[in-house]
């Protein structure tokens, strides 16, 4: 899942746990509202915790180019 679709999930669960006055039968609105906002933001945290950027460990090794080689010099 995505950002955009965590955000989504969470916009549209906030829509119905807090806008929506509506009554179904055998289903509460609200509490599916509260469903769609907690899975939306564990969506969130999952997709920032695998794509957050690592710490990437520089090697002390640099490369030198022979630029005579490079060049035809």
């Amino acid at each position: 899942m995505g950002i955009g679709a965590s955000i989504f999930l969470i916009a549209v669960g906030a829509i119905l746990a807090f806008a929506i006055e509506y009554d179904v039968s055998g289903l509460d609105i609200s509490v599916v509202g509260w469903i769609l906002m907690v899975v939306g933001a564990l969506g969130l945290v999952v997709t920032m915790v695998i794509w957050a950027p690592r710490r990437r460990q520089a090697s002390g090794r640099t490369e030198q180019y022979d630029t005579r080689r490079l060049y035809g010099r």
